[in-house]
């Protein structure tokens, strides 16, 4: 019978402490959009990406042409010439390969513009919904963008407007997702 009090009364405190958390939400991808820089940022992150995309399938398909040659001329060719083209398209795939996880690998240049040129947005867009957070004094500022899923939101419970004013831009309903 104690047990059962004990565990009733642990239930209830427990529930009484998760009442009294103030909890809100913001949306970032709908905040990032009332950001010019923001989108600025995205369109140059973008031209890079599809100039380098290019550049990688050039190189792959100069290294296609080269070994459609080198099967049409097969035949021809002595084992030391064979050898010799062989090594060239494979030394031409290995150096394209190398140019594409270069661009486009973990850590590679698109990923280094991206922090250089979206991180400090993120940063200010961070420092604002903590000063919210701060000022509305909540408890719990969860992201409705990220992984978090979210079966029901209180639209009061929506900070992302806030966030947009507080870094002075005028939020625009229109660009919402939902």
């Amino acid at each position: 019978m104690k047990k059962l009090v004990g565990i009733v009364v642990l239930s209830v405190v427990a529930s009484s402490a998760a009442m009294a958390q103030r909890f809100a939400y913001v949306d970032t991808e709908y905040i990032l959009k009332h950001i010019p820089e923001y989108l600025a940022a995205q369109k140059q992150l973008d031209a890079l990406s599809v100039q380098w995309q290019e550049e990688v399938d050039t190189r792959f398909a100069d290294i296609e042409s080269l070994y459609k040659k080198y099967q049409e001329d097969q035949v021809l060719l002595s084992e030391e010439m064979r050898r010799k083209r062989e090594d060239e398209i494979v030394t031409k795939e290995q150096e394209a390969r190398e140019f594409q996880r270069q661009k486009f690998g973990f850590e590679g240049d698109l990923f280094q513009e991206r922090v250089k040129l979206i991180q400090p947005i993120q940063d200010r867009v961070a420092q604002a919904i903590q000063t919210i957070a701060t000022d509305q004094s909540l408890d719990i500022v969860l992201d409705k963008g990220s992984e978090v899923t979210f079966l029901y939101a209180n639209p009061r419970l929506d900070k992302s407007d806030d966030v947009i004013t507080r870094l002075g831009y005028k939020p625009d309903p229109s660009l919402a997702d939902d």
